[in-house]
């Protein structure tokens, strides 16, 4: 495999950086619960998405114009820095503010709109189209490996260990340490320093381009238009990319909203098991990004995805009928694969189909979509209907009803879909 070394490099990077960065996108959520602010949090949340609407267009006329390699070393330098500048503010007050601890939860999530368009147009850019499925498949190994980790170092920095061990579901687990339970802001720490080691790991990647790209000249307005012209002569594309984003929005608000309230307003319980229950998630994923490929060969990667999309669909049905700790640690490992199976196909599909040209800016067109959908079910969800009692379950009723929304769409395009021939001369 060309630029082995190179590919192996940047997912250490995104291994070092994501552990940390995972821990504090669990942390955040249940310190928002456990200090009953939920509705402070979803409204911030909210406005989160807003700004995003307007960052990630932008964010794919980076991409396509600039050299990706420069633009991670950068991204990870100015998030470092001010991690460690919000994270000291706790060390002098002894505590951070909760509209503190939102701009963090805000800045990654900015992060993210650029770190994972930009990740895989570069690997798009340096990988053989032959490995393309492997790749995938590969990133969402190595990105839910992550979050294993993360989920269980969330587990002991959020809940401490004592002489009498760690305890989960009454279950107690004996380490050889105790652990005095972490404040957010020392977590926010371990975060802003990883963002530096992983800098420098990027520092090290040398690469040979495999992909033929052209010095972008235009503006931001016209370069969004060329992602937008694009999409209209294939309009099945945007149509699947839309259709199949939906899984994933549907997981982050399970992941960053819903989860933490679900445990604690209707299971009635800790942190602790909140944090392990992303661990079951990223089990799921790891199992789907070793199996899917497999599993899926020979066979039609949108079909794939319509049934993981239903899946996942159910998955949220019965959290809504059902109050039990093992079903919801059940129900988070099949989300996890279903997640995880949508995305390596998804994006695998997408690279078969889009130049590497165009890809970060049809990529963005893709995110916003998906931001539109998270404003419309964070309006939906910032009622206080939703924070009273055990309500929270309704909510993952609305996203089953989403999903079943988005399976009839992908069944009725299924023909167009599959009829898509390459679209890379067309560009």
């Amino acid at each position: 495999m060309k630029n082995l070394s190179a590919i192996l490099l940047l997912f250490a990077a995104n291994t070092v950086s994501g552990i940390a960065q995972g821990m504090s996108m669990i942390a955040i959520p249940w310190y928002f619960a456990s200090k009953g602010i939920v509705p402070e949090f979803t409204i911030g949340y909210l406005l989160t998405n807003l700004l995003i609407l307007f960052w990630a267009p932008y964010c794919g006329t980076l991409i396509d114009k600039h050299n990706r390699k420069k633009l991670f070393l950068i991204l990870n330098l100015c998030v470092g820095v001010t991690l460690l500048s919000i994270a000291s503010i706790g060390w002098v007050s002894g505590d951070l503010p909760w509209y503190w601890v939102m701009i963090v939860f805000t800045l990654t999530f900015i992060t993210y709109n650029l770190h994972y368009p930009n990740l895989y147009a570069f690997v798009q850019e340096i990988s053989e189209e032959k490995h393309y499925g492997s790749i995938t498949s590969y990133i969402e190994i190595q990105g839910q490996l992550s979050a294993m980790l993360a989920g269980a170092g969330a587990t002991l920095l959020l809940t401490g260990v004592d002489e009498a061990g760690l305890t989960i579901m009454g279950y107690t687990l004996q380490l050889p340490f105790t652990l005095v339970p972490w404040k957010i802001h020392e977590i926010f720490v371990l975060d802003g320093l990883t963002y530096f080691l992983s800098f420098f790991i990027i520092l090290m990647i040398k690469y040979q381009p495999l992909k033929e790209r052209k010095i972008e000249t235009l503006g931001i307005i016209e370069q969004f238009k060329i992602g937008i012209n694009y999409l209209r002569k294939f309009p099945e594309l945007l149509v699947f990319g839309v259709a199949s984003y939906l899984v994933f929005v549907t997981v982050l608000m399970e992941g960053f909203l819903l989860g933490a309230a679900y445990v604690k307003n209707h299971l009635l319980e800790t942190g602790s098991v909140y944090a392990f229950s992303e661990i079951f998630y990223a089990v799921g994923a790891v199992f789907a990004g070793m199996t899917i490929r497999f599993i899926f060969k020979g066979r039609s990667f949108p079909l794939g995805i319509i049934m993981l999309t239903a899946l996942t669909a159910m998955t949220y049905f019965a959290l809504y009928a059902t109050k039990s700790i093992p079903v919801m640690f059940i129900a988070l490992f099949m989300i996890g694969i279903t997640n995880a199976g949508v995305r390596i196909m998804r994006t695998t599909f997408l690279f078969q189909k889009i130049p590497n040209q165009v890809f970060g800016r049809t990529a963005s067109l893709f995110a916003l979509s998906n931001i539109l959908f998270r404003i419309l079910l964070l309006s939906i969800f910032s009622m206080s209907y939703f924070n009273a009692e055990n309500n929270i379950i309704f909510a993952f009723l609305v996203l089953f009803i989403l999903l079943v929304v988005a399976v009839v769409v992908l069944v009725l395009n299924y023909p167009k879909i599959m009829n898509t021939k390459s679209t890379a001369e067309v560009y």
